[in-house]
């Protein structure tokens, strides 16, 4: 199986020398870069391709990079998207004001260097697991990194499709998605297919994981499905 992109990274600046540059260092360090020239554009890519991280500039006009992370804070979809603002303020009202809705804020200049380290930083304190490391729940593990789920020591094979939406479910138990939602996240967003799709590969996951863990995934009813653990608290080993 192919592994997923787990290092996207949005840019979001109105100058495209700025994020030009940013994009150059990033690639380098090897991330995936995905632009944006206006908070407008920037929510329609993060809705389509959900990054793993969003570079923000604060001084944009019309929508303000701080007003752009307070709507994504507000969105419970992008809520946990990790933010960081760059912006020319350096005092510490501005520090304080930043931080209350990003993950970090980084004052230019900065050098490319800086930028990488601070970026990698965020992402470690901020991904779940599953991502980076296994998790698991009443013996149904998945190994991200290996690509391999176990169920009590028991390998499954799953598509690669079928391991995104486990994957999807495991890392954020007890949330309702809609059909809408996990074809977004899972198919992405610039993919035109039936919201049907979604049941059918949702069958295929039960019947793979069989009686012990097939109804850890519940149909919400009006709504969609959800990955209800017995146990919320995961476990890695």
């Amino acid at each position: 199986m192919e592994p997923p992109v787990l290092r996207r990274v949005l840019i979001v600046d109105d100058e495209s020398s700025i994020r030009d540059m940013l994009a150059m260092a990033l690639e380098m360090a090897g991330f995936e870069v995905v632009h944006a020239g206006d908070a407008q554009t920037a929510l329609q890519e993060i809705a389509s391709l959900q990054p793993d991280l969003a570079i923000i500039d604060w001084m944009m006009p019309k929508t303000s990079g701080l007003e752009l992370c307070r709507r994504i804070r507000k969105n419970p979809d992008t809520a946990e998207i990790p933010l960081v603002l760059l912006t020319a303020r350096g005092e510490e009202d501005a520090k304080i004001t930043g931080l209350e809705v990003a993950d970090d804020y980084i004052t230019k200049p900065f050098s490319p260097r800086e930028l990488v380290a601070r970026l990698k930083a965020v992402l470690r304190r901020t991904t779940p697991r599953g991502i980076d490391e296994p998790v698991e729940y009443d013996g149904l593990r998945l190994d991200p990194v290996g690509q391999k789920i176990t169920a009590r020591g028991r390998s499954l094979l799953l598509s690669p499709t079928e391991f995104r939406l486990l994957q999807l479910f495991m890392t954020q138990p007890n949330r309702a998605f809609t059909r809408s939602q996990l074809l977004d996240r899972v198919w992405g967003g610039d993919v035109y297919i039936d919201d049907r799709t979604v049941d059918v590969h949702i069958r295929r996951l039960r019947k793979i994981l069989g009686e012990n863990h097939s109804e850890m995934i519940q149909t919400v009813r009006g709504t969609g499905y959800r990955f209800d653990p017995p146990n919320t608290a995961s476990t890695n080993r």
